[in-house]
This record gives C-alpha cells, structure tokens and sequence, in this order.
C-alpha cells in the first residue's frame, strides 16, 4: 500500500482550470478585432489608422485578460489563481475555504476573498443536475434478486461544483504540509494594465483632435 507521505507522482501533479466557453470567445473576439484593426490600418486615412492603432492596443490586452488570461492550478502545496488583472499565489494553508454560488470563490484564513474566474458557475448546469438527481431518488430500485442491487451511480455535479470539490480535496491533503505553509502572495498584470491605460488614453486624445 501506498502511504501519505509516498504518495504516487500522479496525485500531486499540477490541475488546471480554465473555461472552454471563454478561450472560444476571446479567439473569437480577437480574431474580429484584428479583422476590423487591419482592414482599417490598410485602407484608412492617417487618423483612422491612428484611432485603430490606439484601438487595438487598448482592447487586445483587455479582451486577452477576461477571457485567455484566467486560469486556476491546483498542486500538492499551493493553489494559483490568474484572474484579468492579478495573480494570486495561495499555500494550502493559507485557504480557509472554496465556494461555488454565483460565482467560484476561494476565501483565505485573514478572511480575503478572490474570485475564480476560469471555474464559472452555470445555474442551468446546476437545476439540471438537481432534476436528475431528485429522479434518481424518486425511481423505484430495480435489480435483479440473484445478483444483488445494482451499485448505485455517482449524483451528477455541475461542473463547477466538480472543479470545487477536487480543489477541497487537494486543500485537506495538502493544508498541514510543511511545504504548503506561508502567506498569500498578490501580483498584478502590469502587461495587461499598462497598454491598456496607454490605449484608452491615447484613444481619448484622438477622439479629442
């Protein structure tokens, strides 16, 4: 038998999190702006390519940053959190717990809260599974007397509660390691803020002109 402290490579390996609808859109969304910015850039007069220029430089980092940026992985002693304009580092420790309502939240032990913007909560998804469930359990057990009962399915999950459940499961086995000890480390995007700051202002002086 394997024991906790010799644990399998595979249950420490990295997990990551990311939101398949929002990777489309922002490929989407990009691929648009760079239609519209090139097509202007191409056959626009001066101060058409100008505004484009500012255009792109102020929307590319920002539709990048809501929908290519975030990210959440999950390892045997921290959890890292990418969200639009930061990053945020979290030992194991440091998590006091993971919530999913609205919207995926981890909350620390100094009682911060950091939203999980790659792990979004579908309501449909969930009254979906509550039906599926609430049918299961109103169905009567059919099985077959010589083999005994059938073993019972797991109840379906949204797929943000899934994500949630294994992100506590990492948390409780990694929480009173020594290497999972520390503070929340914060950083911001600076790649992300500073071309979109130099963007909208530049955007503002040509509209000005």
């Amino acid at each position: 038998m394997t024991s906790p402290e010799q644990s399998s490579p595979q249950q420490h390996a990295d997990r990551s999190y990311r939101s398949p609808a929002g990777l489309a859109g922002g490929v989407l969304l990009l691929a648009l702006a760079a239609w519209l910015g090139g097509d202007a850039l191409v056959r626009g007069a001066a101060h058409t390519k100008l505004l484009a220029v500012a255009g792109l430089l102020f929307a590319v980092p920002l539709v990048a940053a809501f929908t290519l940026r975030p990210l959440v992985r999950a390892g045997a002693d921290r959890l890292v959190v990418r969200n639009p304009f930061r990053t945020v580092t979290l030992p194991w420790a440091a998590v006091e717990d993971l919530r999913a309502s609205f919207s995926s939240e981890v909350f620390t032990t100094d009682g911060t809260k950091y939203q999980l913007w790659s792990i979004p909560v579908s309501l449909r998804q969930r009254k979906k599974a509550n039906r599926q469930v609430a049918r299961a359990a109103g169905r009567p057990d059919h099985h077959d007397p010589h083999l005994g009962p059938a073993p019972a399915a797991p109840p379906p999950r949204a797929t943000a509660d899934r994500a949630l459940d294994e992100l506590r499961e990492l948390r409780e086995r990694g929480a009173k390691r020594e290497s999972a000890q520390g503070t929340p480390v914060v950083k911001w995007a600076y790649e992300v803020i500073v071309p979109c700051v130099v963007g909208a202002v530049a955007l503002a002086v040509l509209i000005a002109l």
